[in-house]
């Protein structure tokens, strides 16, 4: 079987995550680590019987693939330097610090012909498989993500750290031109945006309504999208699903075999049979499956998952909520 030969470049909290599972996919090989902090690297590399690397150019001379997972101002310049040695990359989100860096790095990666994904790890969440089968048209959206403090994230604002996650989502299941972004927010702790609201319109008329705090005592990550005639409530958190849908008759018992009858509703002109799901959810660890896709997408010129395209836009949008929430916390000072 063909290896892909895999460096796992900073080993922080999340870089440790990514070597533990990259010894879990078949097609793959750990080759080694790197982090500045050789503590880190070396205790990390005993434990998964790998290489500790002293430099990106022994990366680049010894495997075909790596994950990027160091902090976000350093993505563009180990990025660029392995993709230029023809070194695919698996970049964690978000993609770079600025948007006119993720667009040189989009460049590059064509002009060297490397695959290069990105991390935003919500697209393989198991909880979404159970809308794949479904035509999803959304009218509204709204997005709640918190999460308690941790020092650790604080080089970025909550925009870039976790509101980027929805930001990603909200782009691939509208997929329409954003039309106008409203957005406010305030430093609590940290000198950058700790709790945020976005409110985005799309050209298609689907609006978009996101929050991220970093702040919060009880973490939450969930989706709600409302359709015609449907609404769809999803938990990232417990990776669970529930699926309203309204009809003129009742549920067709062998298309929908899991729906419950919740009633009628009977106050409408056309009165609406309700039908509740709540699907099976798969137990699929969401890193561990793009690990996967990054590797079919090196081996057998499989689709990239989550593009340098879609991730560099969603930077875009980051940094026009980021620019609207600084402009509001600036009007609040001054009053």
């Amino acid at each position: 079987m063909q290896k892909v030969k895999i460096a796992v470049i900073g080993v922080g909290h999340l870089g440790k995550i990514h070597a533990k599972l990259w010894k879990n996919v078949p097609n793959a090989d750990l080759i080694g680590v790197y982090d500045i902090n050789q503590e880190s690297a070396n205790a990390i590399a005993k434990e998964l019987d790998c290489t500790v690397f002293n430099s990106i150019n022994e990366i680049a001379e010894k495997c075909d693939a790596v994950t990027i997972s160091s902090i976000t101002k350093t993505h563009f310049k180990i990025a660029q330097q392995l993709i230029e040695k023809g070194i695919h990359c698996f970049i964690e989100k978000p993609i770079t610090s600025t948007y006119s860096e993720s667009k040189l790095l989009l460049e590059s990666a064509i002009k060297h012909k490397v695959i290069v994904q990105v991390g935003h790890v919500e697209r393989f969440n198991p909880a979404l498989i159970p809308l794949k089968d479904i035509e999803l048209k959304p009218l509204f959206i709204e997005v709640h993500r918190l999460s308690q403090f941790k020092p650790r994230a604080t080089d970025v604002s909550v925009i870039h750290d976790l509101m980027i996650h929805d930001i990603d989502i909200i782009l691939w299941l509208v997929n329409s031109k954003v039309k106008k972004i409203e957005a406010n927010g305030v430093a609590i702790i940290t000198d950058t945006p700790d709790l945020a609201n976005a409110r985005i319109t799309f050209e298609n008329g689907a609006i978009a309504n996101l929050t991220a705090s970093r702040i919060s005592a009880t973490p939450m990550r969930k989706l709600r999208v409302f359709q015609k005639d449907a609404y769809f409530s999803v938990d990232f958190g417990n990776q669970s699903v529930e699926i309203f849908k309204l009809f003129d008759e009742k549920p067709d018992p062998e298309k929908y075999p899991l729906a419950v009858n919740l009633g009628s509703i009977l106050e409408i002109e056309n009165p609406k049979n309700i039908a509740y799901q709540k699907p099976e959810v798969p137990k699929l660890n969401a890193i561990l499956e793009e690990q996967k896709s990054f590797v079919e997408s090196i081996l057998n010129n499989l689709p990239i998952a989550v593009t340098a395209q879609e991730a560099s836009e969603a930077v875009r949008i980051a940094e026009i909520i980021h620019k609207k929430v600084r402009k509001y916390n600036k009007t609040i000072l001054e009053k």
